[in-house]
């Protein structure tokens, strides 16, 4: 929610000091340490801190947060943040505050190199979802999401921050073996979009130091920095009084703190506190004009203010100047939205908001994405609604109704605190730190934007946004691939000639009444069964409607639907290019009695929503709403079914979104493979496969029209409805909407699956290339298994034989020789289309690794064909995945996901088995299934090579 984010303040010693005597946080001790560490932001504000949290400060200044959270139960989530990132670097350190973020899995006193994903890997814990760390530039964050919260893994958990605070090695050799990960990641990370975003930031901050210190840092200092800069930064800036522990989850705070105290209370700092990075001021501009042209990126013009940055304390103050800044933005951004959603729109999408950037500026700045030649016309635009809204304001209703979408968010919020997830509360626990903010509750989030909300008047909001469009500034930006004839005078021209034109106020707009309220007679249950030993119900209708319901208490007050329809991918032509990627248009459409925009504005009060996609074997509605709109998301899903408009202009602005970040897929080799990636592995079938441009380019909405139509109408109807309801309310909701629509067959027989199959091996590798850096390339390489529900029991030792893998190739090709920073394995076992799965490997490296990588996959893959695993090492790939698989069943998104062919028995059957069998996986059966499966005679090759290279 845009009203309550964090927002920077400064610390102001004397208050604070005071404040914490008042609060009490600790001794006097503890009180003493302020003259070097920084205190929590509720105690130089007036707003309350959530009282679910127990804040502390030990003696040596670092801060600590604890918060009981039982969702899910007996979980936990640590986050250790130094306060320290790639601004307090000097020059000869460039890179390396996020380097040592990397070096803290690489040794330290009582912990062994690379020991530390290996002890957590024993605990459950999967290296990238639950063990990971990242490096901005104010702060370098480690997180752990712990699957148990017995003494020992709690104990280990912080064991292993402790060591990182003030223990870790720095191993001259482990340091030099880990510098190709990190230039690997510098590749991955080098995007036309990243280039852009970076020119554009030395723009809006010209002169300042942000810009100068990108966390991934400098190349040369990577690649030849002494370990002994590594060193120094790291006696700096890792030290307590910089440091913040926070833990959230099912536990106890109180014997949690003493532990805390023990482990860390001796934790001194080696050095004096270095001052803190000077940001530099924000340079007074006047109307600037400039281009940023870099080749595969999106063209987009842009139009920004700036103005100092405001280190005042969070207060209850600078949060209603914040929220009503917001509320007129909102105002601008639902008028950009109608206009992007017109047949004429002049540009694809745009956007329009305000914020502060890295504590250096605060920025007010409209956006628009558009096509590479209508640039100018887009820049009018904006610039004329931005004038519009600055010099006319916003209207009374229009402020009424962002008010009211306001009041329906916060209220959703606050009635599903009790039932917050503990990884979200641990990160915002984190953020509100780094932003020096308080973390509220959501009910005193609630109470005061009613407070707010019952003052606040529309002349106030519109004096406001004078002073957000106001600064440095206009900053006029052209991005685009090349620079137009003229360059920036083109631009200045344009601006000015549009900044003659007139603007008049906009009219009130009618109001708006919910169509879809009766979808006919209310449907007959002619069916209804338990499946108890998982809380089912599963019903069907007269009309052939099957719905299955899984009550739970997961997350108060939120309920999933999802409504699968006909047969996806399978019903549609294979034997031509047809338009699925024009999926979203589906909803960008709206219906036929209502458009898209005034389905948000008569729905504005609900917590309602709606997205589609396109299944393998069905297509799919989704909503998440909270369970007193049940209703209405049901009418909702339920009109989008039975009384779909497929409008012209919803279909050309996702085409035209295709069409114009179309050459972003060629400009890195990872945009190569995710965009051939499925249709190559599908044998080329259309189904599957990305159009071309002269496809894109071709397709037309009455295509769309033909495609979806007819499957959508007729197609059989399943829906899901998961969480926070009654199964009887539940059924009631259905029979009253899709339970009333006409007659549809109660199952999809699909066709053949036809030509559709996993590639047969390759000798030599599909070769595609990049437009990209000469030094960066991508591999995919895939193994032939077979589908899901076939062989059940197979598909668990598949998943850990694959995750054994790819441990190993990490081991090998990214921990021993430093060749990649991305490599990752999956399996991806197919429901729908028979004998058809795989598992896959891809990573990242440079063109010439790409040989060796072949020869490692070989030799793992003989050895694992050959030996049993080691117990150790089949503990540490079996109980992330059990672990992984507990945590998601504790959430709706879960069962809404597994339950979605819920109809098919075998589906039910691996829902009951998965924890079962996944304990149940050896070593022998490993070997075997290394043997039989992954064989390189069985390898399919994918390589995506520098263009310069052929």
């Amino acid at each position: 929610m845009i009203f309550f984010s964090p927002v920077a303040n400064s610390i102001n010693r004397a208050i604070v000091a005071i404040a914490i005597l008042a609060v009490s946080l600790g001794s006097v001790a503890e009180v003493l340490a302020a003259d070097t560490a920084k205190l929590w932001p509720h105690t130089q504000s007036d707003l309350a801190p959530d009282p679910a949290v127990h804040f502390g400060t030990l003696a040596n200044g670092m801060r600590f947060a604890i918060m009981r959270n039982v969702t899910p139960p007996k979980q936990a989530s640590i986050r250790f943040r130094i306060g320290s990132g790639s601004l307090d670097e000097n020059d000869s350190q460039q890179g390396l505050a996020h380097f040592l973020e990397h070096m803290a899995f690489k040794g330290s006193t009582r912990v062994g190199e690379d020991e530390m994903v290996r002890i957590l890997q024993r605990k459950g814990l999967a290296f990238g979802p639950d063990t990971n760390a990242h490096t901005s530039y104010g702060e370098t964050v480690y997180s752990l999401d712990l699957p148990q919260v017995d003494a020992d893994t709690i104990s280990i958990g912080l064991n292993l921050m402790r060591e990182t605070a003030s223990e870790l090695t720095l191993d001259a050799a482990a340091f030099d073996r880990e510098r190709g990960v990190i230039l690997s990641e510098e590749r991955l990370r080098d995007t036309p979009q990243y280039r852009a975003g970076m020119a554009a930031m030395n723009i809006l901050l010209e002169g300042q130091r942000v810009p100068m210190r990108s966390p991934i840092g400098k190349t040369a200092v990577i690649s030849n920095a002494p370990v002994e800069l590594l060193r120094q930064y790291y006696k700096d800036y890792y030290r307590p009084d910089r440091a913040t522990l926070v833990i959230v989850g099912d536990v106890d705070p109180t014997t949690l703190e003493a532990e805390i105290r023990e482990r860390f209370g001796d934790w001194t700092a080696e050095t004096a506190n270095p001052p803190a990075a000077e940001t530099g001021s924000l340079k007074t501009k006047g109307e600037t004009f400039d281009i940023v042209a870099v080749p595969g990126n999106t063209t987009s013009v842009q139009i920004a203010w700036t103005r100092p940055f405001d280190d005042s304390p969070d207060t209850t103050a600078k949060r209603r100047d914040q929220f009503i800044e917001d509320l007129g933005l909102q105002v601008f951004q639902r008028r950009l939205s109608t206009l992007a959603s017109k047949a004429d729109a002049p540009f694809i999408n745009a956007n329009a908001g305000a914020q502060d950037i890295l504590k250096s500026a605060h920025i007010a700045v409209v956006t628009a994405n558009v096509e590479p030649l209508k640039w100018a016309a887009a820049l009018a635009a904006i610039e004329q609604e931005q004038r519009r809204i600055k010099e006319l304001g916003a209207l009374d209703s229009e402020i009424k109704r962002e008010l009211v979408e306001y009041r329906s968010v916060l209220q959703a919020e606050a009635a599903a605190a009790s039932t917050r997830t503990t990884t979200n509360l641990a990160s915002m626990l984190v953020d509100s730190v780094d932003n020096d903010a308080v973390l509220t509750s959501p009910g005193d989030d609630l109470s005061l934007f009613e407070t707010l909300a019952a003052e606040v008047t529309t002349a106030e909001v519109n004096q406001v946004l004078r002073r957000t469009f106001s600064g440095n500034g206009p900053q006029v930006l052209l991005q685009s691939t090349q620079a137009p004839d003229g360059a920036a005078d083109a631009v200045r021209l344009a601006y000015h000639a549009s900044n003659a034109v007139s603007v008049s106020a906009p009219s009130n707009a009618d109001d708006v009444v919910w169509p879809y309220t009766s979808f006919g007679k209310p449907g007959a249950v002619v069916e209804r069964r338990a499946v108890d030993d998982l809380g089912l119900t599963m019903v069907r209708f007269a009309n052939g409607v099957r719905l299955t319901i899984k009550p739970t208490k997961l997350r108060a007050n939120e309920v999933l639907v999802r409504a699968n329809i006909g047969g996806g991918r399978m019903a549609m032509p294979d034997d031509r290019s047809t338009p699925i990627w024009a999926s979203p248009a589906i909803v960008l459409s709206g219906t036929k009695a209502i458009d898209f925009q005034d389905i948000q504005k008569v729905l504005a009060s609900k917590s309602v929503g709606i997205d589609f996609s396109v299944g393998d074997g069905s297509f799919l509605f989704d909503g998440r709403t909270r369970t007193e709109d049940l209703e209405i998301q049901m009418q909702l899903m339920a009109a989008y079914t039975s009384d779909p408009a497929y409008r012209p202009e919803a279909f050309k602005r996702v085409q035209q979104a295709y069409l114009s970040g179309f050459d972003q897929y060629t400009a890195t080799p990872s945009g190569v493979l995710r965009r051939d990636f499925a249709g190559l592995v599908h044998s080329r079938d259309p189904r599957w496969t990305f159009p071309d441009r002269a496809e894109l380019s071709a397709a037309t909405v009455d295509q769309f029209d033909a495609v979806f139509r007819p499957l959508l109408s007729k197609g059989p109807i399943d829906i899901l409805i998961v969480g926070d309801v009654a199964v009887d309310d539940a059924i009631r909701l259905t029979m009253n909407t899709f339970g009333a629509l006409p007659q549809r067959p109660v199952a999809q027989t699909l066709p053949h699956q036809g030509s559709v199959r996993f590639p047969a091996a390759t000798e030599r590798a599909v070769v595609e290339t990049h437009t990209g850096r000469d030094d960066t390339a991508a591999i995919a390489v895939g193994l032939s298994i077979g589908d899901l529900l076939s062989d059940i029991p197979r598909s668990f030792v598949a998943d850990i034989s694959t995750q054994i893998f790819e441990n190993r190739l990490i081991d090998k090709f990214r921990i021993a020789e430093g060749a990649t920073y991305s490599l990752q394995g999956n399996v991806d076992l197919s429901t729908y289309l028979a004998g058809y799965g795989f598992a896959y490997f891809y990573l990242e490296t440079t063109p010439e690794k790409v040989d060796s990588f072949y020869t490692l996959f070989e030799n793992v893959a003989a050895d694992l064909g050959s030996t049993p695993v080691t117990e150790d090492e089949l503990a540490r790939a079996t109980e992330p995945a059990i672990e992984t698989l507990r945590h998601q069943q504790q959430s709706n998104e879960y069962w809404i996901e597994y339950l979605q062919n819920a109809s098919d028995p075998r589906q039910l059957d691996l829902i009951r088995d998965s924890l079962d069998g996944y304990r149940k996986v050896t070593a022998d059966q490993v070997r075997d299934f290394a043997w039989h499966y992954f064989q390189t005679a069985r390898l399919w090759r994918f390589e995506v090579l520098p263009a310069t290279a052929e």
